[in-house]
């Protein structure tokens, strides 16, 4: 399997990691975590809560269009190594984007994201 392979499970990972973040957030806002409405107490989140809430779901949001971009990119017999090295960029995009998410540091929080989508469109690029 190609190192870009492994950022795709790596990114598949992350919206989960943020959510285990989000439990600890409706933990301490509320008290507890209601496991038989949690979308509702997602929708009551505040402050970092609310905000961890919504980098799960721009990680969501992220996942297809990169998993896109590499299975494009080794469809089209991109040069692995290039490839890898895009991978690795938007993964590391994507670990620094919800730290920056709930530490409510919007200018790097888009810098990341910009990075991060950069990194799928050089991919697509690298397969023309």
């Amino acid at each position: 399997m190609t190192v870009a392979f492994w950022c795709v499970l790596i990114a598949c990972l992350l919206p989960n990691m943020t959510a285990w973040v989000c439990g600890y957030f409706r933990g301490k806002q509320f008290g507890k975590i209601d496991n038989k409405h949690p979308r509702a107490q997602y929708a009551q989140l505040e402050g970092p809560g609310a905000r961890a809430f919504a980098a799960q779901q721009n990680a969501w949001e992220a996942l297809p269009v990169f998993t896109a971009a590499v299975v494009i990119a080794h469809l089209a017999g991109v040069d692995p190594a290039k490839s890898a090295i895009a991978a690795e960029v938007f993964i590391v995009a994507r670990v620094l984007y919800p730290i920056f998410y709930i530490a409510n540091k919007d200018a790097l929080r888009s810098l990341v994201f910009i990075v991060g989508l950069g990194a799928c469109i050089s991919l697509f690029v690298m397969a023309a």
